[in-house]
């Protein structure tokens, strides 16, 4: 996907995560995110953005920590939710395309990461919104999360700060049913996970299902579709993969 299609994502999944918010109530529960009311998936999303902006629109080249969050509720956090997300939409959509900032995954520039992960970002707390609301899932297109499960795969997990590991050598199979050569092969042992994209050799575990689905279950929203294989892999990703 190019960057301005991840901006054009971005610029639709905060608004569907305002408006799912303001609808469920700043004091709703989150079941995706036990703990949290919709106020502590807002405050932080917000952050988050403005962090992230400030990366791209003041050109800080190390670690930047972040405002903090704020003493907001009710309609003012939602304004202030999205005040910040419109100035990150508006931020990646002028920046020029060399811009130079830090960023923490491998990419083609320090815009086309921002403007992923941020896309990505978004997508899997307006996910978190909308289960607050109690309705069903707005559709998640099947490109963008193909591309969320190589991010987190390929990206995160493929940091020292990943905790899915393993004493044994293992290998769990992560396959979209509904993409062609959507498959990933990641093997487990006492250091950070090792993705390869395809699906050759024997695995000891395979989730699969819908790329959509598999995404939400990657990022423990959903259970996975379907499980063959040794389960323990399955739980252990439950319990060992978030990201902070």
């Amino acid at each position: 996907m190019e960057t301005a299609e991840f901006v054009r994502a971005l610029d639709r999944e905060g608004r569907l995560l305002a408006a799912a918010a303001e609808e469920a109530g700043t004091e709703a529960k989150v079941p995706t995110c036990p703990g949290w009311q919709v106020r502590d998936l807002l405050r932080h999303t917000g952050v988050v953005h403005r962090w992230a902006a400030a990366f791209v629109a003041e050109g800080h080249t190390s670690y930047h920590p972040d405002g903090g969050l704020p003493d907001l509720d009710g309609a003012e956090l939602t304004a202030w939710f999205r005040e910040g997300h419109r100035h990150l939409v508006d931020t990646l959509s002028s920046a020029a395309p060399d811009v130079r900032c830090w960023h923490f995954l491998p990419a083609p520039s320090p815009l086309a990461f921002w403007a992923r992960r941020q896309a990505h970002e978004t997508t899997v707390h307006r996910i978190d919104a909308e289960s607050a609301r109690g309705d069903t899932f707005t559709e998640i297109g099947r490109e963008f999360a193909v591309d969320g499960i190589d991010e987190l795969l390929c990206g995160f997990h493929a940091r020292s700060k990943s905790r899915v590991r393993s004493e044994e050598p293992r290998v769990l199979r992560v396959r979209a049913t509904d993409a062609d050569g959507a498959v990933w092969t990641v093997r487990l042992s006492g250091e950070p996970p090792v993705t390869e994209r395809g699906g050759s050799g024997d695995a000891d575990c395979e989730v699969a299902g819908p790329a959509a689905h598999l995404y939400l279950s990657l990022w423990n929203r959903l259970p996975f579709p379907d499980v063959t294989g040794d389960t323990s892999l399955a739980t252990l990703w439950r319990e060992r993969s978030a990201v902070t």
